[in-house]
């Protein structure tokens, strides 16, 4: 009767471990998924205000027609992306655009006293800004939705059920860029 009795607890506790496991795994994926939807609305306030960048760029940039189109093109993917890789390439490939956007008005003094532009570049920077603490956010959610599906014992409970490892959101620059020291002129 004793024997059965500790089987049975042990039982339970390995049935009760499981149950926590897998609920610990489907807790982070979760987390990571929101994380996502907090850049999601942060992508949605930053392609509201690229037409409106574009459109008064146009006025003083006429012949940086390439430059805008690819910044409109980005956005037009990025909007239409449906899934979270896509959406984290597709922000990356309107964060480059945009990227050379401002490099390309350097050119334009003119533009960069404007009060409209100058309001929808604060409001660009502002998104850009909370972009990058939601990354970061993203990040450490993916960060601890992978260790647990990659460490003992959760990985096991996470390969029973289909949790794999997941992306991190990368830096859009190239590596090159990143590393190499930005150049201070006056």
């Amino acid at each position: 009767m004793t024997v059965g009795i500790v089987v049975l607890v042990v039982v339970v506790i390995l049935v009760g471990w499981f149950i926590a496991m897998y609920n610990g795994l489907v807790k982070l994926r979760n987390n990571r998924e929101n994380a996502f939807a907090n850049i999601d609305v942060q992508l949605k306030q930053r392609y509201d205000l690229v037409p409106q960048l574009v459109e008064t760029i146009k006025g003083y940039a006429s012949h940086e027609k390439e430059t805008l189109e690819k910044v409109t093109a980005a956005r037009a993917a990025a909007m239409n992306a449906t899934t979270v890789d896509e959406k984290l390439a597709a922000d990356k490939a309107l964060s480059g655009a945009l990227a050379g956007l401002r490099v390309s008005l350097e050119a334009y003094p003119e533009l960069k006293a404007n009060q409209n532009f100058l309001q929808l570049q604060n409001e660009l920077a502002d998104i850009e800004n909370k972009l990058s603490a939601a990354r970061r956010f993203f990040n450490s959610t993916t960060r601890e939705l992978n260790n647990a599906c990659e460490v003992f014992p959760s990985n096991i409970v996470a390969g029973m059920f289909g949790f794999k490892r997941a992306p991190m959101y990368e830096a859009t620059e190239n590596r090159e860029t990143l590393n190499k020291a930005p150049e201070v002129r006056f």
